[in-house]
Parts: C-alpha cells; sequence; structure tokens
C-alpha cells in the first residue's frame, strides 16, 4: 500500500471557506519575499487556493503549487486564469515529491507541516531533499507551541523543528510569527522557519 501524508479530507473544507484560506498570501511570505530571501524557482507545498504561489509569480518567480485537494487546485488555477498569472498547479500528494520530475531553488510551507505525523514528517522530509536544489531554502511557516488553546492542528515546538531537520539541512533560523487565519483578526501564534539543504 502506497504511503500518503494526511489523510485528510480537506475537500469537506474547501466546499466552505477554510479558516486558512485568507484570500491573500501571507504577510510573513510577502516580507520574506521584500526581503529577497526567496529566490529562484519556488514550489509551494500544500499550497491551497494558491495566494502565496499567485504572489511569487507577480514577483516574477517560476512557480509550481501543489494540493491534494481537487477544490483548491480547481480554485487556484481559476485565480490563476482572472490574474492572468501562470502558476503551474497541480493535484499532488506530498508523499510524491520525489515524481514532480523537478528541482526548486526554493519551497514554501505554510500550514502542511503541522498537520503531519512524526512518522509522516520523517517521509516528508525526505521527500523535500528530494526536490530542493543544493543549497536551497524551505521556508515554514507553522502553528508554534506558544499558541494557546487546543483548536486547530497539533503546536510545534522549536525543539522539534531542530530535531526533524538535524541530518542533511541547515537551520538558518526559527523566528516567532504570526500565521493570519479567518477569525483571527491578531494572527495566531506561528514559527516561521528558514532551513537549507547542504
Amino acid at each position: 500500500m502506497k504511503d500518503q501524508l494526511c489523510v485528510v479530507d480537506f475537500d469537506s473544507f474547501y466546499e466552505g471557506a477554510p479558516p486558512w484560506d485568507i484570500g491573500r498570501p501571507q504577510k510573513e511570505f510577502e516580507q520574506l519575499a521584500e526581503a529577497g530571501e526567496i529566490v529562484g524557482s519556488v514550489l509551494d507545498v500544500g499550497c491551497g487556493t494558491g495566494e502565496n504561489a499567485l504572489f511569487l509569480a507577480s514577483q516574477g518567480h517560476t512557480v509550481c503549487g501543489i494540493d491534494s485537494s481537487p477544490i483548491a487546485i480547481k480554485n487556484a488555477q481559476s485565480k490563476a486564469e482572472r490574474r492572468k498569472l501562470y502558476v503551474n498547479f497541480l493535484l499532488w500528494d506530498a508523499s510524491e515529491l520525489h515524481n514532480l520530475g523537478s528541482t526548486f531553488d526554493t519551497i514554501i510551507d505554510s500550514g502542511l507541516f503541522h498537520v503531519l505525523s512524526d512518522t509522516e514528517r520523517t517521509f516528508f522530509i525526505t521527500n523535500l531533499a528530494a526536490v530542493l536544489s543544493h543549497g536551497g531554502t524551505y521556508f515554514m511557516l507553522c502553528f508554534s507551541d506558544l499558541e494557546p488553546g487546543t483548536y486547530g492542528p497539533r503546536r510545534v515546538t522549536q525543539a522539534e523543528i531542530r530535531d526533524s531537520f538535524e541530518r542533511q539541512w541547515r537551520i538558518n533560523y526559527i523566528k516567532s510569527a504570526k500565521k493570519e487565519a479567518r477569525h483571527h483578526p491578531n494572527g495566531i501564534r506561528a514559527w516561521l522557519s528558514s532551513i537549507s539543504k547542504f
């Protein structure tokens, strides 16, 4: 039986308005782009309806966005057509990154890592390594363990991030950040990590 990551029915969320689908890119990724940290070709893993990917395409990057939800990908493709932007949006499982047939200079992740189990994380990181160029960087925005309450996905500690990426990777930084979401005007406490492949 083929391994799959995050076997969750995300389509049911996309039939409505998921809390993470804010209708614009996450400010954290806008700031990374403004600072020149996002370079070259970009893969957006778990791209949802494509706001981060479309923003980066508008900044001149060649972008591929993948998601396992057919509804999310259809919506992303419609947005790209309306905005006259090109992003290669693909219905794709993150457990199959190694079969994409491409490598990327930058990978962004806005909320995929924190839905994975410990076992799934290990498998996902192996897949990341297969498609990230040598010296390329993975930017991850995930729920922080400092966020109170129990709603939403599991919280992630800095130690978990460091332990997960202890081999074949260099952690450039893990910063306190905000993940924007519907119904959370002040944002959700998150970690923004910059992690490069040796």
